[in-house]
Formats: structure tokens, C-alpha cells, sequence
């Protein structure tokens, strides 16, 4: 049984208490009546214990019902696909599948239980909606800095905007985002490629296809349906006085390199438009906020739109044109898993799928049809490691390797035997770039070192003299923030969520393949897991990407010559044990965008509250900022 209970609200200068249901096991704190406000509780859309056992009851045969139904279902299309290899089934005719089609053929009994067990369960877990946003408003803040959203590489929806033949079909729908791109990936997969994947030479358009991001809240708030992104936030800032007013989504393609965003979609021209617009209109410097691959895409900006030839903005422009920015979960060093992406099509989400799974996967998305699809778009390669060998570790250390660590993640890839030069020897991060560039086309090798770079500079002429060359612009360790000294820099990120750190790879016999070498999933060992030494950070970006900039690397004067505010506030990630998402406390690189607390601090930086924000550190990242091999000039 459970029961409704009032909790402190986390999060810097939170005061009040919200509601939530506990287990009964731990019994509520007694409260006066008198300080729980009627209306208070009925903002809260809870469901009565006795209307959730009525429904495990009653529902449970219905549920097991439906279920069954549509496992039937589902069942049905997977033979049918598995058939479709074999040439026994033609799916030319299930192209015009749409919804309705598909409705008429389910039974209504399923239907109808399908929209009430959904509505029923939606009640049970949207009961904190909002509540963020009415906590703050009842404290006196509201909207003040407009905001500039800039979401990550999953957040944005691209659509077709192509009108030749082959594309009328997609005009409009989303290949990614959307239940559009499954249909399309499921029934012909060789069309969504070519719609999916850029020019290999160029890096843009391939010749009769157009994929657009698209636009609006609605590119960023939802990933599919019933699978949110920035809808939390958006819902929050709504509660305090947000609208498409003074609230804006810079979505781009992701799938473009950064000077191509610039080329083919004038992404940085609008982004200054929009900046510029929203200040001159509300008299309030606005409020940029990223997260993950958009913390790069922005950092990029703030070079661009200074850089003569380029913004031509001149070096006082973000300081004019910018409050804050809130960089989320940034990797600002690069997504480690981006470099196994690239090399053989694979991750810790793939390596660790169960045998049957991978089964089902390499039949239907080969690694190498990952790794080509990955490798033709360079934007997911802005991703790739930064800091070398100095941020990262050598063959025998890492800043953030722990006590009696067996394995130091300085080798980032390792072979367990190396007997050719597919698995010469083990790896730092600085040698795994070269080979990856080594053992992969001409055409990745040169869109990579074309578009981007992975060093480190030591003195402040290097960072001077980079300011002039675009390649450097995404790299933090290259480069320097903007002379804005009244610019405040937030660094929100999650922390405690098994992170991929380090690999350990074969060689690949597979004789089909034109892989070379491929993650050693059947080593298990120790703290290795399906060939993944897991390390520290929010489960997708490392500790040391998301925070060593913000802790240590903008302390450095060359970096920061204007002296710009940084602060840092980790989020530990204490996920509910039955949340699929993870509920208001998680962590993790994407969920914690619904995160009470993170919702708590954007909406006090919009509310030009942001100097109440003290910082907060639940991770060692000082002590392994400290460990890493740049300093000062003067040392």
C-alpha cells in the first residue's frame, strides 16, 4: 500500500514541500492540518489506493488480454519480416500501412482497453506536472530572460522535404523522431538509408534528397510519442510566464558537420537573428540553453559570431547579447562511445543485448551497415574524444582511475590478443584516433580532420592563434570563451550512472564483413561487462566530459582571459526503482531533463534568480581535474 506524503523540494533555495506517494513501510511526518493548504492538494492528481487495486484487479485480465493481442500482433510482423528475407512474403503492399489501416484490423475490445489502461496509468504518474513551475511561482519569480533552446543530437526530428519520386512518400514526416521513421526502417530499410545518410564526399545533401530539422517546440519536446524530451522544461517554464513569445528551440541537424550547419542551412546566421530579436524586443540580455552535443554546437557559435568573415559580431558581442548559459549534461570533451560508433558500429547498448537480440539486430541493422550509416554523418563524429592522452590517460594512468583499479582506462582500446595490425597492441585515446582514421575510407578520414580537432593548447598564443582556424572552435581545450565577463556560465549534470569508459576488442573473422575489428562482447570479467570497462559519469557522456571544463579547465586563465562565472551543480543519480524513466531524481544523460531539481534551477536562471545557485559536488571531478596533465602557463 502506499501513501501520500509531503517532501522537502530539492534543488538551491527550494522552500515548501511537494506531495508524493510512499510506501507505507515508512510512515508519513506528522503535519498540522493547518499547513496544507486546500488548494494545494487539490492540484494533485493522485489515484485513490482503492481505485489502483480495483484496476490491478479488474484490469488484470483485460491487461493480460491485451498483451496477448498484441504480442499476437507483433508476432506476426516479425515472421512476416524474417519471411520477407527469404523472398517469400512481397512488402510492396504494406507500404500504404498507415494507422487507421491498422486499427481495423485490431479488435475493438483491445482498442478500448488499450486507451484505458493508458489513461489509467497516465493518472498514476502525472501527478507532479507542473509543480515545479507552480513551487517557483508562488515564491514571486517569473519569466524575465528570454530563453534559447539548442537540444542534442536525439532531440531533434528531421524531415522530408524532398519532392522527387523517391521521396514523396516521406514529404513531411519525420526519418527521425517519430513513429514514421520506424514504419520506414521496418519496411524499407534501404530507402531510409539513403534518405538518412549524407553525401559522403560533400557531407550535405546526397542529389534528390532533403532532410530538414524540423522546427518549433514540437521538434524537441517529444522524441516519439509518449517519449519526452524537453516537455518537462517547456510545461515548467510555461508555469512562470513562457510562451513562444519569449521562449524559442534552435533546432538543427545534427547529422551535419559544423561549418556545414553554417553552409547549407545559415544555422548560425538565424541563431545570432534570434539572440539579437529576443533582446532588442524584451530590453533583457536572453538565456541560452544546451544540452549535450548542443552545449558544442553552441560553443562553436560564441567563435563563430565574434569571428571576422563569419558573425562578424566583434569581441564584445556575447557580452552585449548574453546573460547565461545553462549547458546540460555538455560534452564538452567529447561522448567516448562516439569513437566505437564510428570504428565498428557498436556501444554499450549493443554490446550488452542478450544473444537473441543481437541476433535479431545484425539481421535486420548490421554493424557495418551502423558503422557506414554512423560514419556519414560528421556531426556524430564532432563527438569524438578530446585532450588526447592528457585528459585521458597513458598505458599505465588515468586522473580518474581508482584505488586497486586492475585495468587503467588510460588503454581505451585494448585487445586481449594482438597478433596482427588489425589488434597491434593497446591504445590510448590518442592512438585510437589515428587508427581509427587509419583503418576507415578516405572520404571519413578527411570530413573528420576537415571539420574538426582533438589537442590540446599549452600556452595562450596557441589559443590566440586558434581563434582564427574553424576546426578548433568546437574544442574547449583549443580554444577560449568569449571576453564576456559578465557572462555566467551553469553546469548542470548528472553523476552515478555506469558510463562507458574504456573497450576491449578482437579482430572480426566474420568473412561477410568488411569490419575489421569489433568489441569482444563474450570477454566478462571482473568490472569488464561484454567487452565495457564502465567508469564514472550519466551514463552516456564520462565525468571527466561533462565536468572538467567547468571545475577545472575555465579556471585557467587562457581559457577564460575575461573571467566569466562558472558554477557547478552535479545531480546524483537516485532513479525510482519502478520509474521506466527514472522518475524526478535520475541522473541519466537524457531523462534528467524531467529532473525536479535541474527543472528548479533553469527556471531560477530564467528568472534572473541564478546568483542564489550555489555550487554542488557529489563526484570527485576536483580531485581528478587536478590529476589531468594541463596547466597554467606560468608552470
Amino acid at each position: 500500500m502506499f501513501l501520500l506524503r509531503r517532501r522537502k523540494l530539492d534543488g538551491p533555495g527550494a522552500e515548501g514541500y511537494r506531495q508524493e506517494i510512499v510506501p507505507e513501510e515508512f510512515p508519513p511526518e506528522e503535519i498540522p492540518p493547518e499547513e496544507i493548504p486546500p488548494e494545494e492538494v487539490e492540484e494533485v492528481r493522485l489515484v485513490p489506493v482503492s481505485k489502483l487495486k480495483a484496476l490491478t484487479r479488474k484490469k488484470s485480465k483485460r491487461r493480460n488480454g491485451l498483451i496477448f493481442g498484441l504480442g499476437g500482433l507483433f508476432g506476426i510482423i516479425v515472421a512476416a519480416f524474417f519471411a520477407n528475407q527469404s523472398d517469400v512474403i512481397n512488402f510492396e503492399g504494406l507500404m500504404d500501412l498507415n494507422l487507421d489501416t491498422l486499427l481495423d484490423v485490431i479488435p475493438a475490445g483491445i482498442i478500448r482497453d488499450a486507451k484505458e489502461l493508458t489513461q489509467n496509468e497516465r493518472e498514476a504518474v502525472n501527478y507532479d506536472s507542473f509543480s515545479v513551475g507552480l513551487h517557483l511561482q508562488s515564491q514571486g519569480i517569473k519569466a524575465k530572460h528570454p530563453v534559447i533552446m539548442i537540444p542534442g543530437v536525439i532531440s531533434t526530428g528531421l524531415e522530408s522535404w524532398g519532392t522527387e519520386e523517391k521521396s514523396r512518400q516521406y514529404f513531411r514526416k519525420r526519418l527521425w523522431g517519430s513513429w514514421s521513421m520506424m514504419r520506414a526502417l521496418v519496411l524499407d530499410k534501404a530507402s531510409w538509408k539513403r534518405h538518412i545518410m549524407l553525401d559522403k564526399i560533400t557531407g550535405l545533401d546526397p542529389p534528390g534528397i532533403k532532410l530538414r530539422a524540423a522546427q518549433g517546440f514540437d521538434a524537441a519536446d517529444f522524441f516519439v510519442t509518449g517519449y519526452w524530451i524537453w516537455n518537462k522544461i517547456l510545461e515548467n517554464l510555461a508555469t512562470i510566464g513562457y510562451d513562444p513569445s519569449n521562449a524559442f528551440t534552435a533546432a538543427y541537424d545534427w547529422r551535419l558537420s559544423y561549418a556545414n550547419l553554417e553552409t547549407r542551412d545559415q544555422y548560425f546566421t538565424r541563431l545570432k537573428a534570434y539572440i539579437e530579436t529576443a533582446a532588442r524586443i524584451s530590453k533583457t540580455k536572453p538565456v541560452l540553453v544546451s544540452h549535450s552535443m548542443g552545449s558544442q554546437v553552441l560553443f562553436y557559435f560564441l567563435h563563430w559570431v565574434q569571428a571576422e568573415g563569419h558573425g562578424g559580431g566583434g569581441p564584445r558581442w556575447v557580452d552585449t547579447y548574453v546573460d547565461s548559459w545553462i549547458n546540460i549534461s555538455g560534452c564538452m570533451l567529447g561522448a567516448l562511445k562516439g569513437f566505437p560508433a564510428a570504428m565498428s558500429g557498436e556501444m554499450k547498448d549493443t554490446a550488452q543485448l542478450n544473444a537473441f537480440a543481437v541476433y535479431g539486430l545484425e539481421r535486420f541493422l548490421s554493424r557495418e551497415e551502423r558503422a557506414e550509416i554512423f560514419r556519414a554523418m560528421p556531426g556524430i563524429s564532432s563527438m569524438l574524444p578530446k585532450g588526447g592522452n592528457a585528459v585521458w590517460g597513458n598505458k599505465t594512468w588515468a586522473p580518474d582511475d581508482l584505488p586497486d583499479q586492475k585495468v587503467s582506462y588510460g588503454t581505451f582500446i585494448n585487445f586481449k590478443e594482438s597478433n596482427s595490425t588489425h589488434s597491434p597492441r593497446n591504445l590510448t585515446v590518442d592512438e585510437s584516433l589515428d587508427y581509427l582514421l587509419e583503418h576507415t575510407d578516405s572520404w571519413y578520414k578527411h570530413q573528420v580532420l576537415s571539420s574538426y580537432s582533438h589537442g590540446v593548447a599549452h600556452t595562450r598564443a596557441e589559443v590566440e592563434d586558434n581563434e582564427r582556424d574553424p576546426r578548433k572552435w568546437i574544442n574547449p581545450l583549443e580554444t577560449r570563451l568569449p571576453h564576456a565577463p559578465n557572462l555566467k556560465i551553469y553546469c548542470f549534470y548528472g553523476i552515478g550512472k555506469s558510463t562507458e569508459r574504456s573497450y576491449f576488442y578482437r579482430e572480426d573473422h566474420d568473412p561477410l564483413s568488411k569490419l575489421n575489428v569489433t568489441i569482444d562482447t563474450a570477454l566478462t570479467n571482473g568490472a569488464v561487462d561484454h567487452g565495457i570497462v564502465p567508469g564514472e559519469g550519466d551514463g552516456t557522456v564520462s565525468l571527466l566530459s561533462n565536468g572538467y571544463m567547468c571545475a577545472k579547465g575555465w579556471k585557467i586563465q587562457r581559457y577564460n582571459p575575461a573571467g566569466a562565472r562558472v558554477k557547478v551543480y552535479e545531480m546524483p543519480h537516485e532513479p525510482e526503482r519502478f520509474s521506466p524513466r527514472g522518475g524526478p531524481n535520475t541522473g541519466d544523460h537524457v531523462d534528467i531533463l524531467g529532473r525536479s531539481s535541474l527543472n528548479d534551477l533553469i527556471l531560477r536562471v530564467a528568472g534572473g534568480q541564478g546568483d542564489q545557485i550555489e555550487e554542488n559536488y557529489v563526484s570527485d571531478i576536483r580531485e581528478y581535474s587536478e590529476k589531468v596533465k594541463i596547466y597554467n602557463d606560468d608552470r
